[in-house]
């Protein structure tokens, strides 16, 4: 450990708040955390996090807990012998969409606390709400669809406000919790979503929204930057518009620098340094682009039990099927993002039905991977052949809006003509390969407006020529599935990716990283210096990432573009089916 100045993140996520402690260089000093379910499952009946209302479909969480988490993150990261008085700032990253309501009281409750007593005693009357919605809670459908309406089509509100109506967004949340429990809303003074929350302990003062994660509310006009009038009046009821910004309040336009110092609270109870600054927190998915550094044209597919797609681009082109939020830290980039509910289990599912690997085998997905690697691409051996797309859906999905079901089509490789439903099943063996083509055609299908041709040759083996077709510059794969050597051949073959696919590994705490690194960009960057400047040069590649496949080549590439068009048709066939019926 250096004498130099530390920075503290933290990830307050579903079911954990971890702390991490960095140098200047993002050398890791120190971690904690605090597990809700372990720590303090019996006393506030969660699971996993989280309390459920079935009937209404709500998943919340008790604000409390918070509260106690963040006395006890901060008590184990003294029992590590943390030096809390050399933390120079803080930041941090939340769950999305999740939000908080103070009572009337709260500022005056947080500008007095006193550090002999812990923080969930003296905020009890700090909170209009004792609950916090969850990104899980589901019990918004009718909200949802007014909000659709309200600005004339789910397409319109994708237009200003990054995404169409979700349960989960946080507008929502509060024209339902609005109407449900009206005294309630009256009482409320100001809304957090939870990274402000977070930020406001330790401002001592109710913190300003973030510019990213504002985006995860249906009520951001990104292309006007600023509130929206008119979902604001639909949230809110006639007359209450004015209210309802009122307790929204200003939202933070840079993502760094300092809000202000840490409450006196930390500063006598732990030994923060007085004039230890607070940076804007941000939200989880933000957080994660953060911690890689993520660069424009750089694409994060995270193969878990579902899928996420994440890239940098500095085109806003929204679509209700996806969702763009304002980066972070860099105004005019943009944060896209796809969601499936259809990852690895999907991939298992298929997997299991596949004949078992050899006696004595310890790695199950052997003959998976085995079929996947020895089948060409589509399934095309020869000009006679046609070409295989699939569609495998063992939960209902979300990009296209799909009921569960497993499709098997064929079309003409060359053009994608002559798309026609397959006769029959083909083997099983083959579906091995279909589905990870199926998963990537879809992220390809959906943002390939948004990359650009990269100049230069990459290599002779990949192209002669100097100008490459439109492609990511560098594909990272995060989760379970970025071991798995046939997946990353064929994301790569599908998705591109001039420099090439690798696996990205900065451990289990990648959204405290990102915040951590925030932390140090707010507080060292030099006037107009980026976080991508700053951190893309202290930031170290050996032991985080590692290269697993090509990306980009010559011919595959193009094979698959052939036959995107028709994927997309699959899927509108499918979909038009499913209204029909």
């Amino acid at each position: 450990m250096t004498d130099g100045p530390l920075y503290l993140g933290f990830d307050l996520s579903t079911q954990q708040l971890k702390a991490i402690v960095i140098q200047s260089d993002l050398q890791v000093v120190s971690d904690a955390k605090v597990d809700f379910d372990q720590d303090f499952g019996s006393k506030y009946g969660i699971k996993k996090g989280v309390q459920l209302n079935e009937v209404e479909g709500e998943v919340f969480a008790p604000v409390a807990m918070w509260l106690e988490a963040l006395d006890l993150v901060l008590q184990r990261l003294e029992a590590k012998k943390t030096p809390l008085g050399r933390i120079h700032g803080i930041s941090g990253s939340c769950q999305q969409h999740g939000s908080v309501y103070w009572s009337r009281e709260a500022e005056t409750l947080l500008g007095t606390l006193q550090p002999d007593k812990d923080l969930v005693d003296q905020l009890k009357g700090a909170f209009s709400h004792p609950f916090a919605p969850n990104w899980q809670d589901h019990s918004t459908q009718a909200e949802c669809d007014q909000f659709d309406d309200k600005l004339g089509s789910p397409e319109r509100l994708a237009e200003v406000t990054g995404s169409s109506a979700h349960h989960r967004f946080t507008g929502t949340q509060i024209m339902r919790l609005g109407r449900k429990i009206p005294d309630m809303y009256a009482a409320t003074s100001q809304v957090s979503l939870v990274s402000s929350f977070l930020a406001s302990l330790f401002l001592g003062t109710v913190a300003p929204m973030d510019i990213s994660d504002v985006c995860g509310m249906n009520l951001w006009d990104i292309p006007g930057n600023n509130w929206s009038e008119p979902l604001l009046e639909l949230t809110a009821g006639k007359g209450g518009m004015a209210e309802l910004r009122s307790k929204l309040g200003e939202v933070r336009q840079d993502g760094g620098g300092s809000m202000g110092c840490i409450s006196s609270y930390f500063t006598a109870r732990y030994g923060f340094r007085p004039d230890c600054g607070i940076a804007p927190f941000t939200g989880d998915n933000p957080a994660t682009i953060l911690a890689l550094p993520l660069r424009p044209l750089d694409v994060i597919v995270s193969l878990g039990t579902s899928t996420t797609f994440l890239m940098i681009t500095p085109v806003y082109k929204p679509d209700p099927s996806y969702h763009f939020f304002n980066h972070p830290t860099t105004p005019g980039q943009y944060m896209f993002m796809l969601c499936y509910k259809n990852g690895g289990l999907a991939r298992e599912k298929v997997r299991d039905v596949l004949p078992p690997p050899p006696a004595g085998s310890s790695d199950p997905w052997e003959n998976f991977n085995k079929y996947a690697l020895q089948m060409p691409p589509l399934d095309v051996a020869s000009a006679s052949d046609r070409a295989k797309l699939g569609l495998y859906f063992y939960l209902p999905e979300i990009v296209p809006n799909i009921r569960a079901g497993t499709w098997r089509y064929t079309c003409n490789p060359a053009d994608g003509t002559a798309l026609a439903e397959a006769d029959a099943p083909w083997p099983v063996e083959t579906d091995a390969r279909v589905i990870i083509e199926s998963q990537a055609l879809s992220m390809r299908l959906r943002s390939q407006k948004l990359v650009e041709a990269p100049a230069g040759d990459r290599s002779s083996s990949s192209s002669s020529s100097s100008i490459l077709p439109a492609q990511p510059r560098r594909i990272y794969l995060v989760g379970g599935g970025s071991l798995n050597p046939a997946i990353a051949r064929v994301m790569g073959d599908v998705l591109g990716g001039v420099d090439g696919v690798y696996k990205l590994d900065v451990g289990g705490n990648a959204c405290a990283l990102g915040g951590a690194y925030k932390a140090v960009w707010a507080f060292e960057r030099a006037p107009g210096e980026t976080f991508d400047e700053l951190i893309g040069r202290r930031w170290k590649e050996e032991g985080a990432i590692q290269k697993v496949g090509d990306g980009y080549r010559a011919g595959i590439f193009e094979q698959y573009g052939n036959v995107l068009g028709a994927f997309g048709d699959m899927e509108e066939r499918i979909l038009k089916e499913a209204r029909n019926t």
